[in-house]
């Protein structure tokens, strides 16, 4: 791998990482381990209280990527706009299908779960596993929206909202 690869992350970049969401890297520190000098990314994840150090050299792989371009969050918006589709497969295949985009990293794929599990007034209520599957996308879309647009979550979170609500109408 090259070096310039690895180092297109610096301190003080908002990150996303796959498994976690959105971070911030607070600094690159060497640690000595098993007698091995690595290099690490620190990465701070504010709302989660966890501090993550992932070897600088593997970051690009485990799928650690910068924010998504404002490009990438409309079309996610659009992706929300659009019409659930629902499987008639199995529960637990879904459900595992649905934990896979949400740890994927990637917010197209995420908005899709949003969309997918996202329940109007009217229709049935959710099971405890759909709605902790939706609220976890949910709090991963809001999450880089704000961090993309600078704002808040609040505000991301209602800009969201009201574009499933919109959906709907």
């Amino acid at each position: 791998m090259t070096k310039s690869k690895k180092l297109e992350f610096r301190p003080n970049d908002f990150i996303v990482y796959p498994a976690h969401g959105v971070g911030q890297i607070i600094s690159i520190e060497e640690q000595e381990v098993a007698g091995y000098k690595l290099e690490l990314f620190v990465i701070t994840f504010e709302k989660d209280k966890m501090t993550l150090r992932v070897p600088t050299h593997k970051a690009v792989d485990i799928g650690m990527r910068s924010l998504s371009s404002p490009d990438v969050i409309n079309q996610a918006m659009k992706t929300l706009k659009g019409k659930a589709k629902v499987k008639r497969a199995m529960w637990s295949r879904r459900a595992q299908e649905y934990e896979q985009k949400i740890n994927s990293g990637d917010l197209i794929s995420i908005a899709e779960v949003v969309r997918d599990l996202h329940r109007t007034d009217d229709q049935r209520e959710q099971s405890y596993s759909e709605r902790q599957l939706y609220e976890a996308a949910l709090e991963r879309l809001t999450r880089e929206v704000a961090a993309v647009s600078g704002g808040d979550e609040i505000a991301a979170a209602k800009q969201v909202d009201e574009v499933l609500t919109s959906r709907a109408a």
